[in-house]
């Protein structure tokens, strides 16, 4: 059962944290990822090594929450945990000078000591956090703090505490691994010892791999977008561990990284030369001219100015900017760099500066600030890298209303949707294959747009400006998972169910106003669902028994014609009932006309709940009644009497919520009953009116006969009508019955003698031929 009391309570490992110590994308994703947790309300501390390139005035909020000794290999290191509070997220820094007080977070020859002593470090403090707080999941990220489910699983397992816990692993990048030579398995690690993890941790014959031993252990394994989830499977993306990816397949999944849209944000962007919105963007165009102006380009409002802000290394695509620039700057592109990285991009990218000045500026720095003023000014932001896991430049540039270029790889994919020319739909432009043409052309296809057809363009900027890359949606994803590993804690309802609930309310409010002109149809529907009530089976049985003699020789007909009629009645309004017995007088004649008999008594049992209907049918009902009355035989008159009973008792059963005052009002005014069902009969009428003819004369004598004595009358006319009627309940009735008749058949039989029906068929068809060639002769 699931503990209402308990939030989620998780322990987010990162070797950087924005704004503290950030290289790349982890540093935004450990920065912006744990705050939308908390504002979501989950519980997070964030552990994160104290290294000393940490600002000052973040070391002076800390505050020496504990400190404990870590054992890795042979060795006992000090560990101390510094607690800060920061945007409602709470952050353990793990102190160890000898290992953190460098100048740069990665890049030296212990890095596979440092940070297997971070993973031991994360799985030792998971004892020493604040009062009240029990991990329930530890979410750990790249191959820095890869070998904390290695650790937990071997080291610590069974411990109580520890025991809830469950493991998650997000791969950053799969290119950075962590590969080390494998004597720190045993000098290191300590778990040469260890069979399982000696063996999942080895790569090679003589290395072992960090993220590989997390691939392993870890309980579920995340990367940062839904496309890259699949790439890395392939030998192409995988860097060596697809096989392993795809074993675990069944626990991966990719969940699209998002952005901090309340610091990257044009309208109050206090680094850019001018804000402005997605309506109002007379500012982008002010932050264009301004930076064309710092960077030495012609300050030129016609001409598409297109950015980079990257590493310069083959990953980026930097081989296919280096091929198609040429080309992209003669096309009358400016183009703008910024990043520092191999040397030939760097010596490349200045030759072409040197090339086209005015066209082309390249500055071979890393200038945080300069790069935002660059997404603000620019038209579009090229990013064409070979693989990408996610990529939050393009992100960035959209929010700016920087339309971006980029290839169809990872998050690249995911993120961008390339502009169909057709709809007009579309954030950007894209081309698939690692080729420098296609990139060339994705330019200027953006470039023409730009030129020739500005509302396109602009349209295109208002779309990429209006996609929602807030960490909220990506939050609510990591949530998903943890909540599937961890049942037994309920979640808590989501904020934005409340709009739900209102539009629901008001919805109710209004159904009722509609609820008169539907309620008809509605009851009528309903004993589809309700077919076989058994309150009403008592009322079927006692009626059916003030009238025997009459309903003996058509028992098993009229059971059949019943269900149809019932059908009709209980699917059906007036108008559709007048359709059902066009369709069966087609065929039979005065089976029409005992069938409406029939309705004529459902009728006023179905409409009974609205009181404007009797009302409407009563005044024409007896004015046509007269019309027809010369037309109708008397066998139908009979028949409608003999029939009247039957049908009340399968209406009362298929209508059981207005069972008891519909059917007493049916039997106290059977003169409204039978207008309603002459009105309905014209249209049969007309289409049998030469048949009836003969009908009418042969029975013209009997037409005086008086009520009283029509019993036995139908006994012996009746047969006339069941010849015309046989093949009905072979077509519409026998199918009927089984599905809404399998209870009042029996019912109605119960009075009956059963040789009744058997003995009358064969005889009434051979005197019927008689009758009918009789009749031909006559006239």
């Amino acid at each position: 059962m699931a503990d209402s009391s308990k939030k989620m309570q998780i322990v987010f490992a990162s070797a950087e944290c924005a704004p503290f110590v950030k290289t790349g994308g982890l540093g935004d994703v450990a920065g912006s990822l744990p705050a939308a947790l908390v504002r979501a309300g989950a519980e997070v501390i964030v552990t994160v090594p104290k290294y000393a390139t940490i600002k000052d005035e973040y070391k002076a909020q800390m505050e020496h929450f504990a400190d404990f000794y870590v054992s890795l290999g042979w060795r006992n290191e000090y560990c101390g945990l510094e607690k800060l509070e920061h945007d409602g997220v709470t952050y353990m820094f793990v102190d160890n000078e000898r290992y953190f007080a460098r100048d740069y977070p990665y890049g030296f020859f212990d890095d596979g000591e440092r940070f297997a002593f971070f993973s031991k470090a994360i799985t030792e403090s998971l004892q020493h956090l604040p009062a009240g707080f029990e991990c329930d999941i530890l979410h750990c990220n790249d191959w820095q703090t890869a070998l904390a489910p290695v650790f937990l699983r071997e080291f610590y397992q069974g411990l109580p505490l520890y025991d809830r816990v469950k493991t998650v692993f997000s791969i950053h990048n799969v290119a950075f691994q962590g590969q080390f030579s494998d004597t720190v398995m045993e000098d290191i690690l300590g778990v040469a010892h260890i069979p399982a993890a000696a063996t999942q941790l080895r790569c090679d014959a003589c290395s072992i791999n960090y993220m590989l031993g997390a691939l392993h252990y870890a309980d579920a394994i995340t990367t940062v977008s839904p496309t890259y989830a699949g790439e890395i499977q392939t030998p192409e993306f995988g860097e060596g561990l697809d096989g392993v990816l795809r074993e675990r397949s069944y626990a991966l999944q990719g969940i699209l990284n998002g952005i901090d849209v309340a610091a990257f944000d044009p309208a109050t962007d206090k680094r850019i030369a001018a804000n402005y919105t997605v309506d109002d963007r007379s500012g982008k165009a002010v932050c264009k001219a301004k930076l064309q102006e710092e960077l030495g380009l012609e300050v030129r409002d016609d001409r598409p100015l297109m950015v980079m802000v990257t590493r310069l290394t083959r990953q980026k695509g930097m081989d296919l900017v280096m091929y198609a620039l040429d080309r992209i700057l003669a096309g009358g592109v400016q183009v703008a760099v910024l990043g520092t990285g191999d040397r030939d991009y760097e010596d490349g990218l200045r030759y072409f500066q040197d090339k086209y000045p005015g066209t082309m500026a390249a500055r071979i720095e890393f200038d945080p600030a300069l790069s935002q003023r660059m997404y603000a000014a620019a038209d579009m932001f090229l990013m064409p890298s070979k693989f990408e896991p996610c990529g939050l430049s393009q992100i960035i540039a959209m929010r700016y209303g920087t339309l971006p270029i980029v290839r169809e790889t990872g998050g690249l994919k995911d993120t961008v949707q390339p502009y169909n020319e057709f709809t007009g739909e579309g954030t950007g432009f894209s081309f698939s294959n690692f080729n420098g043409d296609e990139m060339g052309d994705a330019v200027f296809r953006a470039a023409r747009l730009f030129w020739d057809n500005r509302d396109a363009w602009s349209q295109l900027v208002t779309q990429a400006m209006s996609q929602d890359f807030s960490w909220t949606r990506s939050a609510d994803k990591y949530l998903d998972l943890y909540f599937f590993m961890h049942p037994e804690i309920e979640r808590p309802a989501a904020v934005v169910d409340e709009p739900v609930v209102v539009a629901e309310k008001a919805a109710a409010v209004v159904e009722p106003k509609a609820e008169p002109v539907v309620e008809a149809p509605a009851a009528a529907e309903e004993p589809k669902a309700e077919e076989k009530p058994v309150e009403a089976a008592p009322e079927a049985k006692d009626k059916p028994a003030a009238k025997p003699a009459a309903k003996k020789p058509t028992t098993r007909k009229t059971t059949a014609k019943k269900a149809t009629a019932t059908k009709a009645a209980a699917t059906k309004t007036a108008a559709a009932k007048t359709t059902a017995a066009k369709a069966t007088t087609t065929r039979k004649r005065t089976t029409a006309a005992a069938k409406k008999g029939a309705e004529a008594e459902a009728a006023p049992e179905v409409k009974a709940e609205t009181a404007e209907a009797k009302p409407a049918a009563k005044a024409p009902a007896k004015a046509a009644a007269k019309k027809t009355a010369a037309t109708k035989s008397t066998t139908a008159k009979k028949t409608t009497a003999t029939k009247a009973t039957a049908t009340k008792a399968t209406a009362t059963k298929a209508t059981p919520k207005a069972a008891a005052k519909p059917a007493a009002k049916a039997e106290e005014t059977p003169a409204e009953s039978k207008p309603e069902a002459t009105v309905e009969a014209k249209p049969a009428a007309k289409t049998t009116t030469r048949k009836r003819t003969t009908t009418a004369k042969k029975t013209t004598a009997k037409a005086a006969t008086p009520k009283a004595e029509t019993k036995p009358a139908a006994a012996k006319e009746e047969p006339k009508a069941k010849v015309k009627a046989q093949p009905v309940p072979k077509a519409a009735g026998v199918k009927a019955a089984p599905k809404a008749e399998a209870k009042p058949a029996p019912a109605k039989e119960t009075p009956v003698s059963p040789a009744a029906p058997a003995t009358e068929k064969a005889p009434s068809k051979k005197t019927s031929v008689r009758k009918a060639t009789a009749a031909r002769k006559r006239r």
